[in-house]
């Protein structure tokens, strides 16, 4: 909370910059970069998707979702780390043994339904549901097709069809239990509050026996219109946290008002307001805070980490098709070789690029005020 509220504030320093065509002056504060903050990922975002243009295959990508049920979520709010970290496994699990194989009850190896391929998948973390409650879950990005078992050709998905949802959804309930029993066997979890009774096996099994029985929202959607969508659907999961600084309406002293949609409803009636106390939306706001060094994107199968780029580059052979160029970025006038992308605005008055000329520590200020009005938050 320290950092979003000196974000882009006198009390993190900053730097005057001035155009090189008008002369025009601002000041520009430091942002805290906190990966939490709203307004600091839009150039994470932004440079993280350009790194991942390269590994963009020219096939359709579908969008799938894996989701805790609501009487997970104060177990996963006491054990973020351990419950997360489960939720990540047990949903790539589910998807990397569907697809290859479909070894899981309810589809045979010879069912024309599973895909007979191995197959990658981008996923994203989310905690949280538009009006910022806590609902855990995951987002997965997913090519339309795999490379076969023999590595010998490209094997592409059915028209607008992945994978069956409902054996997706069995087998990633059958994991995750069984994996979250095995935690609270080896004493994993801490419980307390409202659910600390749940500490005694006894307990914790009565409390899990029902979702063995409930049916597990799993949510997949039709191919993406072409790589370039990915990417700009991407661009809105991956470094948000809760809300984003475009859905706040008012401040005022009722509290906090804001945009969420309400998916129990349809049409307009959908997009609905709120407003909260501000002692609410802190709170639910907070809900939302991952334990430091914790991943909240993570890849799997083709594209895991350790042989995602021979991998990326035998699909690209196996599929022959074409690849969109991406633009190149326009390189830093500078010779840091580590020099990254310039993201400071254009000069307001002329669009003209803007160089630093004094830098101020923090709790400082610049010598003078460039011009009034000229201080910024960027």
């Amino acid at each position: 909370m320290s950092a979003i509220e000196q974000c882009r504030s006198a009390a993190l320093g900053g730097h005057v910059e001035r155009c090189e065509d008008c002369g025009h002056s601002r000041i520009a504060y430091n942002s805290c970069r906190n990966r939490h903050c709203p307004k600091c990922q839009g150039a994470a975002a932004t440079d993280w998707l350009a790194a991942r243009e390269t590994d963009l295959l020219p096939v359709g990508y579908f969008h799938v979702v894996f989701t805790l049920p609501a009487e997970i979520a104060p177990i996963a709010y006491q054990n973020k780390a351990i419950v997360y970290d489960l939720l990540f496994r047990t949903a790539a699990e589910t998807l990397l043994t569907i697809a290859p194989t479909g070894q899981a009850r309810g589809l045979k190896a010879h069912d024309p339904k599973h895909l007979g391929a191995r197959i990658g998948a981008t996923a994203v973390l989310h905690t949280w549901g538009s009006a910022m409650t806590h609902h855990p879950h995951v987002h997965m990005i997913v090519p339309g097709g795999g490379i076969s078992l023999d590595g010998t050709r490209w094997v592409r998905c059915k028209p607008g069809f992945l994978l069956p949802v409902r054996v997706l959804s069995r087998l990633f309930r059958r994991l995750f239990l069984a994996a979250l029993a095995d935690a609270h066997a080896a004493g994993r979890l801490a419980f307390f509050g409202d659910i600390a009774g749940l500490c005694r096996r006894e307990a914790f099994a009565a409390h899990l026996a029902p979702l063995r029985r409930k049916d597990w929202f799993v949510y997949a959607k039709p191919p993406f219109a072409g790589p370039e969508a990915v990417l700009s659907y991407l661009a809105r999961y991956t470094h948000r946290v809760a809300i984003s600084n475009r859905r706040l309406i008012a401040l005022d002293e009722r509290g906090v008002t804001f945009r969420y949609k309400d998916y129990r409803r349809n049409g307009q009636a959908r997009y609905r307001t709120v407003t909260l106390g501000a002692d609410e939306f802190i709170r639910r706001f907070l809900l939302h805070l991952l334990p430091k060094g914790f991943h909240r994107i993570r890849h799997c199968g083709l594209l895991a980490s350790a042989g995602c780029k021979a991998n990326i580059v035998r699909a690209k052979e196996l599929i022959a098709g074409p690849m969109p160029q991406a633009e190149q970025p326009v390189a830093q006038d500078t010779t840091d070789p580590d020099a990254t992308i310039d993201h400071r605005p254009p000069c307001p008055c002329c669009g003209g690029r803007m160089i630093i000329v004094e830098l101020f520590a923090p709790g400082g200020a610049p010598r003078g005020p460039p011009s009034a009005g000229a201080g910024i938050r960027v």
